[in-house]
C-alpha cells in the first residue's frame, strides 16, 4: 500500500487528472442510469469523459517526445494506450447510443486500469529492440488495443444482457432518426467490430514477423494466444448461424472471449513460457 502511495505521488498531474476524472464520470453517468439525475449531470459525465480522454492523450504525447519512441512498450504505457482507445471509442458509443450504464461501468474499468498501472510505473524509458523497430509497430500495436477495446463493450453489453435481457434502448442514425436496440444487439455489433480489428491486427503482426524474423509465424506463446482469442470469436461468429445458438449462449461465449483477450494481454506471464516470448510485457 505505501509502494502504491508513493507511486501515485510521483505521477505527472495528468496522470492524476485523469484518473480522477473517470471515476467521477462513472458517478455521474451512474445517478443518471438510476433515474436519480437530470440531463445536466449527464453532460457533466461526458465532459470529465472528454477531459479524461485529453489528460491521458497528452500523457502519452508527453511519453512520446521523452522516450523518442512510440509510447506503447512497456506494460505502463501499454495500458494508458488502452485506456486511451477505450476512451476515445466510449465517446463514439455515448454519441449515438446514450447509454448511462455503459458510462457507469466504463469510467469504473477505466479507473481500475489506472489503480493497476500504478503498480507497473517505470523506473526508466526502455528503448525499442531492434525487432520492434518497424513500420508496422504503430498500426499493428494500435489497432489491436482498439480491438480490445471493442471486446470490452461487447462484453459489457453481454453481461448487461443476462442481467436485464429484455431491455431496449433508442439508437440515434446518422441522418437523424432513431431505432430500437437490445444489449444483445449492440454485443453482436460490437463483436463484429473486435473481429475485424483482431483480424487486421493479426495479419499485420504476421507481415511484421514475417519482415523482422524471415517467417509469417514463429510460435511465440503469445501469438499462439492471440490466434486462440481469434479463434473465439470465429467460433461465435460461425455459431451465430446454427440453430439452437440463442442470445444468452451468444452472451455467455462473449464473456468467455473477453477473457481469453485478458489473458492474452495481462496473464501471460503465468505460464512457463511467457519467457520464450517477445512480446509479453513485463
Amino acid at each position: 500500500m505505501n509502494e502504491l502511495l508513493e507511486n501515485l505521488a510521483q505521477q505527472p498531474a495528468l496522470f492524476l487528472g485523469a484518473m480522477c476524472a473517470f471515476p467521477i464520470a462513472a458517478g455521474a453517468y451512474g445517478l443518471t442510469a438510476i433515474n436519480k439525475a437530470g440531463k445536466w449531470l449527464r453532460m457533466l459525465g461526458s465532459l470529465l469523459f472528454v477531459a479524461g480522454f485529453a489528460a491521458v492523450t497528452a500523457l502519452l504525447v508527453n511519453r512520446w517526445i521523452e522516450a523518442g519512441r512510440p509510447p506503447f512498450k512497456s506494460l505502463y504505457e501499454s495500458l494508458m494506450l488502452f485506456v486511451w482507445c477505450t476512451a476515445l471509442l466510449y465517446l463514439v458509443v455515448e454519441r449515438y447510443y446514450r447509454l448511462a450504464w455503459f458510462g457507469f461501468l466504463t469510467g469504473g474499468f477505466l479507473f481500475l486500469v489506472f489503480i493497476y498501472a500504478l503498480t507497473k510505473t517505470d523506473a526508466e524509458i526502455v528503448n525499442l529492440p531492434a525487432a520492434l523497430q518497424s513500420v508496422w509497430f504503430i498500426p499493428h500495436v494500435v489497432v489491436y488495443f482498439f480491438g480490445y477495446a471493442a471486446a470490452f463493450f461487447s462484453f459489457i453489453a453481454a453481461c448487461l444482457h443476462l442481467l436485464r435481457p429484455n431491455s431496449k434502448f433508442d439508437v440515434r442514425r446518422a441522418g437523424g432518426s432513431e431505432v430500437t436496440l437490445t444489449y444483445a444487439g449492440f454485443m453482436h455489433l460490437a463483436n463484429l467490430f473486435a473481429f475485424v480489428l483482431l483480424t487486421a491486427g493479426l495479419v499485420m503482426g504476421s507481415l511484421w514477423a514475417k519482415a523482422a524474423w524471415g517467417d509469417y509465424w514463429v510460435w511465440d506463446p503469445k501469438e499462439n494466444w492471440a490466434l486462440v482469442s481469434w479463434l473465439v470469436y470465429v467460433v461465435y461468429l460461425h455459431l451465430r448461424f446454427t440453430k439452437g445458438f440463442g442470445e444468452k449462449q451468444a452472451a455467455w461465449l462473449t464473456v468467455f472471449g473477453f477473457a481469453t483477450i485478458i489473458f492474452t494481454y495481462l496473464g501471460m506471464n503465468l505460464l512457463p513460457t511467457a519467457e520464450q516470448s517477445a512480446h509479453v510485457y513485463q
